[in-house]
């Protein structure tokens, strides 16, 4: 039996294909994004406590209550914004899947959806899975930046959202208050919705604040604000995180989270909403992922790989123009298979395999872990 898919031109991912590549030959693998280091163990002694204490059943369908009253406090404290708890926060089963649902909650066949690439590569599947179109700008090579007049030419009656992911996903730039002025200038008088990726919304640097679109009621009124407690906490295996609405968005979006996931993992949501009112734990993420960009950075200056600037998330991009003129895929495929290291091609993140020959390379790793790899990239 066949069926037509959805999604015909959709494959195995390229994190799974280079993860598997890095298993098979033993590599380093700076390619998928997840640390390889423990979390913090209070925060898993009050997971063992939730669980003991028996909250092993079904959480509410939008989250754990004090866990969503927390996340509000934060956000008060972050940004200045007040949130309604039970009205603009729903619990999700990771930051991807509240892009999902916050997608699909709003797309109808035939609306346009902006977003930038390089992306993250969920963005494009989730649009067209609803029927809509994505239409694709590229950031600007080599600093990554928006080009704003290029939004402006790409609005049309059917323009239904626009996405935003700062700090970026693969490239680590970061989006300044001169971006958010332009997009405000964008969508104002406008019904475009805004749908912002701020996964990594802790792993900035070099004393950058990070633009929220919480931050702006302008903004925050028409958007789906999107986040992951696995990056904040270094356990991306848990796939959990939350979406902040306002509550008629908040609205749409729970009818199709209750029909799909409905709710998510109790005993986390009961620890997290005790561990989350440690401000340290948070605060000082940045600068302990930092530390870890200019190990990296330091290390990689020995090679011929030459880095590219980033300024937050897990990543850093790399040319390698001195080591070889391979297509980036050929070229990862390669590192990975006789250097022992395991990359992602940047390739991977446009729709159209557009190649600029750069890799990304994931630092958010112990610091022999990284040794090792530049160790191995040495004799690249």
């Amino acid at each position: 039996m066949t069926v037509a898919s959805k999604l015909p031109a959709v494959g195995t991912t390229i994190f799974a294909t280079m993860s598997a590549l890095a298993a098979q030959h033993k590599a380093v693998n700076l390619g998928q994004g997840f640390p390889d280091f423990p979390m913090d163990a209070a925060l898993i002694e009050l997971v063992t406590k939730a669980m003991r204490d028996n909250h092993n059943q079904y959480a509410p369908m939008p989250g754990w209550m004090p866990l969503r009253e927390a996340i509000a406090e934060k956000i008060q404290f972050l940004y200045g914004t007040t949130v309604d708890p039970d009205a603009s926060i729903t619990i999700t089963p990771g930051g991807t899947y509240a892009i999902y649902s916050a997608l699909t909650a709003v797309l109808h066949p035939g609306d346009e959806v902006i977003l930038f690439e390089p992306a993250y590569d969920s963005y494009i599947p989730n649009i067209e899975v609803n029927g809509a179109v994505a239409v694709r700008l590229p950031l600007v090579y080599r600093d990554y930046r928006i080009d704003w007049e290029a939004v402006r030419a790409a609005i049309t009656p059917r323009t239904k959202a626009i996405i935003i992911n700062s700090p970026h996903n693969p490239t680590g730039t970061v989006l300044s208050f001169t971006d958010i002025d332009e997009l405000r200038k964008i969508v104002a008088n406008t019904s475009i919705l805004i749908l912002s990726d701020e996964v990594y919304e802790h792993l900035i640097f070099d004393d950058i604040p990070h633009q929220s679109i919480l931050r702006y009621p302008d903004l925050a009124e028409r958007s789906f604000v999107c986040f992951s407690f696995g990056k904040v906490y270094n356990c991306t295996g848990w796939k959990l995180g939350y979406c902040v609405a306002p509550s008629s968005l908040m609205k749409e979006f729970r009818k199709i989270h209750q029909f799909n996931a409905f709710s998510c993992f109790t005993p986390t949501q009961i620890a997290l909403a005790e561990f989350i009112k440690n401000k340290e734990a948070y605060l000082s993420l940045g600068v302990f992922m930092q530390e870890r960009r200019d190990f990296f950075v330091q290390l990689m200056q020995s090679t011929r790989f030459e880095l590219l600037s980033s300024h937050g998330s897990y990543f850093i991009c790399g040319r390698y123009n001195q080591i070889s003129d391979e297509g980036d895929l050929a070229f990862a495929t390669r590192l990975t298979k006789e250097a022992g290291v395991a990359t992602i091609p940047v390739s991977a993140f446009y729709a159209d395999g557009k190649d600029d020959h750069v890799i990304r390379f994931c630092f958010a790793k112990k610091k022999e872990t990284l040794e090792l790899a530049v160790e191995r990239l040495l004799h690249c």
